[in-house]
């Protein structure tokens, strides 16, 4: 599968230096990026950028990425916008699996601990699977 022609990208002040990474690693790849802020490693608090960034992922029909520290308080408050399935993903096989079984439309990252090549690679799997649907599907409906 092919990496979707845009992608939202949302982090903290923690999550910028990743972020930043990401975003030139995406738009290398030729993808579009939406980056819905922070823009410099000032304080901020994660809620409200989570928050627009997942209202931009909605709006758009896109996936997204968010972005912090560990990249736990970023999944709990996407997980609080309805029609966001957010996953925190740490391994190539949480990346997946949040695709092919959980039809995650966004990916939490922690800043300070996901090494930038990690986070690459993590970004490509879960940008190129697809929900495998089947048995899942009645699963992912109920969490609406």
């Amino acid at each position: 599968m092919q990496l979707p022609p845009r992608v939202i990208l949302a982090a903290d002040h923690a999550g910028f230096p990743l972020k930043e990474t990401l975003k030139a690693f995406l738009i290398e790849q030729g993808v579009d990026v939406m980056d819905i802020g922070t823009f410099s490693q000032d304080p901020v608090d994660y809620p409200q950028i989570v928050r627009q960034g997942c209202a931009a992922v909605l709006e758009e029909g896109v996936p997204g990425i968010v972005l912090g520290g560990s990249g736990n308080g970023e999944a709990m408050t996407a997980n609080k916008v309805r029609g966001i399935r957010c996953a925190l993903v740490y391994s190539d096989e949480t990346a997946q699996l949040a695709r092919a079984h959980n039809n995650a439309n966004v990916m939490s990252l922690g800043g300070r601990l996901t090494k930038p090549e990690d986070a690459k690679r993590f970004t490509q799997i879960f940008l190129t699977t697809d929900f495998e649907g089947g048995r899942h599907e009645k699963r992912v409906d109920d969490l609406e």
